[in-house]
């Protein structure tokens, strides 16, 4: 039986000391760093525990008792990183904070975007300055990435109601995520595919001749990460319904079918409610909208695309057809499930982090 450990000593703050720890958890221009020990401060101040702080921030319970520990101590002065042994330091922690504040909330007059040059003319500062200081505070001005909230008035209903069946699915039934991947093409290079060489990738031309597309309908088995696949010239109702004909052919019949698939109006058509009004073991749950990453068929599809379909050369829709009959045939003599990991309240949290930000952005 495990020993308690020693008990902590009390962690109180000052109103004025929480008001400088909350100033730097706001400021945009606020390093990430910094803005990390003074949550785990602040969270240690409200009473959580260090096992309980650390779940909540997502940190080791090492790094919560260091700055704990740290704040006792020193109180402010501890939340910066001590300084190490070395040549004296030639740019000064107000350089520092000018660059960082620059980056974060100004853009240059003519760009979208700061590059080491363009702020090293802004700043007076030279090039490999401004890179070890973005560096240090993990700033990537070049980089963009993309997101998309969903306006699901059900949002909060239906993460729930799909991750549910993830984490906890219901006995004796299938859990099957469905989608189809439209308008696979059948792409012909222009001129011959060069072969790769020591020191040279494999090269094929820009462009490439159009052999006419098809559709994949696939529905991945969450247990197993087997998919049942049908491939079509088209991608309607009608379509649509043929394959969730050969879903119940290829399911045993004493089990229940759960569906998770998306809001695409093929799935909702008159034709297919009457289908499902006389199978009554399939149950459908629809994604909120414009939340395919909900989908874990989407993450089968992206296998699909990077190892078979982006470099692929096909000269005919049916050559096209054969290959991907070929690698599904293949992916399930060996499939590989993908595991869902991320609860329903996390996903949220996450969700809520985001639209904070989107306010706070002043954009």
């Amino acid at each position: 039986m495990s020993r308690p450990g020693p008990k902590l000593p009390s962690l109180s703050l000052t109103d004025a000391q929480r008001a400088v720890l909350e100033g730097w958890v706001r400021r945009r221009s606020t390093a990430q760093a910094l803005a990390l020990r003074s949550r785990i401060v602040l969270e240690c101040a409200e009473g959580h525990s260090i096992a309980e702080v650390s779940r909540r921030l997502g940190v080791v319970p090492e790094t919560v008792r260091t700055w704990r520990r740290r704040f006792l101590e020193r109180g402010l002065d501890g939340m910066c990183d001590e300084p190490r042994p070395g040549v004296p330091r030639k740019i000064s922690d107000a350089d520092v904070e000018r660059v960082i504040v620059k980056t974060l909330e100004e853009r240059p007059t003519n760009a979208t975007h700061w590059s080491t040059r363009s702020m090293a003319q802004a700043t007076g500062m030279s090039q490999s300055a401004i890179s070890r200081i973005w560096r240090a505070f993990a700033l990537a001005p070049r980089r963009s990435e993309t997101f998309k909230l969903s306006t699901d008035p059900l949002f909060i209903d239906k993460v729930r109601d799909v991750v549910g069946l993830y984490l906890d699915p219901p006995e004796k039934a299938l859990v099957l995520c469905v989608d189809e991947k439209s308008q696979i093409q059948a792409p012909g290079r222009s001129q011959p595919v060069l072969p790769m060489m020591p020191g040279v990738p494999e090269r094929h031309s820009h462009d490439y001749v159009r052999a006419g597309t098809t559709t994949l309908f696939a529905a991945l088995e969450v247990a197993t990460g087997k998919v049942i696949g049908s491939l079509h010239r088209r991608h309607r109702a009608a379509e649509f319904k043929k394959f969730l004909t050969k879903v119940d052919k290829e399911v045993p019949s004493e089990l229940e079918v759960h569906l998770i698939l998306d809001n695409y109006a093929t799935h909702k058509t008159p034709a297919i409610k009457q289908w499902l009004l006389a199978q009554p073991r399939f149950h459908l749950h629809f994604t909120p909208t414009g939340s395919s990453w909900l989908n874990l068929v989407e993450r089968w599809f992206a296998e699909l695309t990077q190892k078979k379909l982006r470099r692929g050369i096909h000269r005919s829709v049916q050559a096209l057809e054969r290959d991907v009959r070929a690698w599904l045939a293949d992916w399930n003599d060996n499939p590989c499930p993908f595991i869902w990991t991320k609860t329903a309240d996390e996903i949220l949290d996450k969700v809520a982090t985001y639209c904070q930000r989107i306010s706070d952005s002043g954009h």
